[in-house]
């Protein structure tokens, strides 16, 4: 099996203590990658679902070596700690809620090692998610921030603040206060410097009139810095003077007594003054102080990072990054920076000359060679892609959104292959190939250049290849596609098209009836049945006579037709998102209704996060072949691939003969490539599947877990000659032996023993 496709910003990164190596959350896994050489070394595995922040704890051994060592949080409702250099777990905390942030302060980290001192009790501050609350209620306060003993394994006291969803935690690198973000407010709270209770966490809000969407803690003075959707960043200085009056930090602005000279201060907020920077168009995606406290680094939509000097407020830029920034991570290497980019890159950062080192990126899609420019507003959207069976043929539908009701455009694009793989060249532009209606559907003819859409204006186009020739017997001078026939049926809207195997047959949907057409007299052959909501995707079952259908609306249903008889084979209730088709059999990934994962509690935390199913059919079988749980389906694909040439040769030296492999991708763009036929993955197997699909099969413990299944052996009975039984001359010796706990109770043994001391009569024969 092989996977790919990882988000690498869904959360921040973490430096390790030599600022050597770079822990990514990937998934449901912790990448590491080598800061000199910008490449893998390993992987964290065990949680089940998405994780959601690393934490690398310094923990320094009496010869003052760092070890690499770190916690890990996860929306599995787990926290996890793990040794990154072997790499292997150490030791797990399950609360059962998920864990959508985590920090730990930096006093309960450093734990010695090689001394007598005993180890205080670690805690860390989460945010969790409370399901027990109704998803739709709109009030519903479905986020807390909440402490938990990490080293008993328990959450403490209650929670802390009650959010409608949960919230990141930003601590400072003081490890003294941390705070969230909650609409127009700043939530923070001051840990204490000894002796963790949950009573003495005391709490402070600031007001702003704009909703905050990041904030910072300065790493040695009473500073907090928070910006806002507009791209306002605020500076507080001198917060919680009267909240948190004990402090080891130094106050700025002791000299403010009196109220009224608290300036940019809103209401009663317990700071000093509050001062506003601008120069972001929009909003403030992150804010970081530099380690000496001297610089704040803040970024946003626009791809720029920008370098503020606190006291002057003077500024410096870092243009062109490509994409909108997302996350800024200092290292223990002051030299040492890392940005997190919104087209899943990483950027490796030279300070304080800010000279990109060097890039961790994941899979991003470039649709041309520009310089990023930020916008408000998406105005086209790209609706439709098909591709030819032997992909040197693409087709694009884009739809231009109207604005203010005007100028709307729908543009169907077709596009050839190119030297490289995966480059196309674009060859026809036809705005309008439907009046004003939209295409619903794009299909090309398996073997021909051919192609066909389907509009919900109530027809359907065939599409050729055409070549103009300029003079007898030249080569062609311009090559492009046209309209060569339209059709249509009751001036039904065409919601669904697709060819035969063979290309003889082209089914176009019209609404709730499949209809089948010959392309080449563009004839109408049969008409077929009807669903009880509109079709929204056709499929022929390879080169079969089975056609799969899937429908949308109040009444979803997945059903197989039968060519040859034109009438349905089987049908299922299922709301199907994606459905692919190869020889005699198909798979269909399905969403799972919410109602069929109210459980038990235990079945839900394995299902946690598992909100499809992939089935696997053949086509004249309603009962699945296989069945895959899987998360994230919502707008998620599947495909089969043909088998690689590189393993065709093994397997048929082997006997084997190579089957199709399975593409299943999430709607995060994760993927997963494996054998369906093969429980076993995949010989170039690279890394596990993650629990992305779960496989249907029992389980390995204890013995066969660690060394593998024993090889099963004909077991033959050794015929033993029994040996002969003689009856005792004086059976009340052996009458009370053997163990008391097989003994029979004492009321049965009672007249068999006195029967065995009495002398039986002679039997009287009459």
């Amino acid at each position: 099996m092989i996977t790919g496709g990882k988000n690498f910003v869904s959360s921040p990164p973490a430096f390790s203590n030599d600022a050597k190596k770079l822990l990514v959350c990937t998934g449901n896994t912790v990448t590491i990658f080598s800061i000199s050489t910008g490449m893998k070394i390993t992987e964290l595995e065990g949680h089940m679902a998405l994780v959601t922040s690393v934490v690398v704890v310094v923990v320094v051994s009496a010869g003052s070596k760092p070890l690499s060592h770190c916690w890990t949080s996860s929306l599995d409702g787990t926290i996890r700690y793990w040794d990154f250099s072997l790499p292997e777990l150490i030791k797990k905390v399950d609360i059962r809620f998920p864990i959508h942030s985590m920090v730990i302060p930096t006093a309960s980290c450093k734990l010695p090692v090689g001394t007598n001192e005993k180890p205080s009790n670690l805690y860390a501050f989460v945010s969790i998610e409370d399901r027990s609350k109704p998803d739709d209620e709109p009030k519903a306060l479905r986020g807390q921030i909440r402490m938990c003993n990490l080293t008993k394994f328990r959450l403490v006291g209650g929670p802390l603040a009650e959010t409608r969803r949960p919230e990141s935690i930003v601590i400072g690198t003081s490890g003294e206060f941390f705070g969230i973000r909650n609409k127009q407010k700043l939530h923070i709270w001051k840990i204490p410097a000894k002796d963790f209770n949950y009573d003495e966490v005391k709490k402070m809000k600031l007001h702003h009139t704009k909703s905050l969407s990041t904030l910072a803690f300065h790493p040695s003075e009473r500073i907090i810095a928070g910006g806002d959707v507009t791209g306002r960043i605020l500076i507080w200085r001198g917060f919680g003077r009267r909240v948190f009056p004990h402090n080891k930090l130094p106050l700025i602005g002791q000299d403010l007594e009196i109220e009224e000279e608290r300036p940019g201060v809103r209401g009663d907020d317990d700071a000093d003054s509050c001062s506003t920077w601008h120069w972001h168009p929009t909003e403030v995606k992150f804010l970081s102080f530099s380690s000496d406290g001297a610089y704040l680094y803040s970024g946003g939509k626009e791809g720029v990072l920008v370098v503020w000097q606190l006291d002057t407020m003077k500024r410096k830029f870092l243009p062109r990054l490509g994409s909108p920034l997302l996350y800024f991570r200092d290292s223990p290497d002051p030299s040492l920076s890392s940005i997190s980019c919104a087209d899943n890159q990483i950027l490796l950062l030279r300070m304080p000359s800010m000279e990109i080192l060097r890039s961790i990126a994941g899979i991003k899609v470039q649709v041309c060679e520009r310089n990023y420019l930020p916008v408000d507003d998406v105005t086209v959207v790209v609706t439709l892609v098909a591709l030819s069976i032997d992909s040197s043929k693409m087709g694009t539908v884009e739809a231009k959104l109207p604005e203010d009701g005007i100028g709307g455009l729908v543009t169907l694009k077709f596009w050839a292959s190119g030297s490289r793989s995966g480059e196309y060249s674009l060859s026809t532009v036809i705005y309008e190939p439907h009046s004003d209606a939209g295409i619903s559907a794009l299909a090309f003819h398996p073997s021909r250049s051919m192609a066909v859409t389907s509009s919900y204006g109530g027809e359907f186009k065939v599409w050729i290849l055409s070549h103009d020739i300029g003079q007898k017997d030249q080569m062609p001078q311009k090559t492009g596609w046209k309209c060569r026939s339209v059709g249509s049926y009751k001036k039904r809207p065409m919601t669904a098209a697709t060819f035969s195997g063979d290309g003889s047959v082209l089914a176009i949907a019209a609404e709730t009836v499949v209809t089948l057409w010959n392309p080449d007299t563009n004839a109408l052959v049969a008409v077929v049945g009807e669903t009880l909501t509109p079709i929204v995707r056709l499929s022929f079952i390879g080169k079969s006579e089975h056609l799969v259908s899937v429908s949308w609306g109040s009444k979803p249903q997945l059903s197989v037709w039968s060519m040859s008889k034109l009438s349905i084979s089987w049908t299922y209730k299922l709301v199907a998102e994606a459905v692919t088709c190869a020889m005699d059999q198909f798979a269909v990934l399905a969403l799972l209704p919410k109602s069929s994962k109210r459980t038990s509690s235990d079945e839900v935390i394995a299902l946690q996060d598992r909100d499809g199913v992939i089935l696997l059919f053949n086509a004249e079988d309603p009962i699945p072949v296989a069945t895959w749980f899987v998360n994230k389906a919502k707008g998620g694909g599947l495909a089969f691939l043909q088998p690689n040439t590189s393993f065709h040769e093994m397997t048929a030296a082997e006997g084997k003969t190579p089957s199709m492999m399975l593409v299943y991708i999430n709607g995060d763009h994760e993927y997963v490539i494996f054998d369906p036929y093969n429980s076993e993955g995949h010989p170039s197997k690279i890394n596990p599947l993650e629990n992305n699909v779960s496989f249907e099969e029992k389980g390995q413990y204890g013995y066969a877990s660690i060394y593998g299944e024993l090889p099963e052996y004909e077991m033959k009975r050794v015929q033993i000659p029994a040996a002969p039984i003689v009856p005792s001359d004086r059976p009340w010796e052996t009458v009370f032996s053997g163990p008391s706990h097989v003994l029979p109770p004492l009321t049965k043994l009672c007249s068999a023993f006195l029967a065995s001391l009495l002398e039986k009569r002679p039997s009287v024969q009459q």
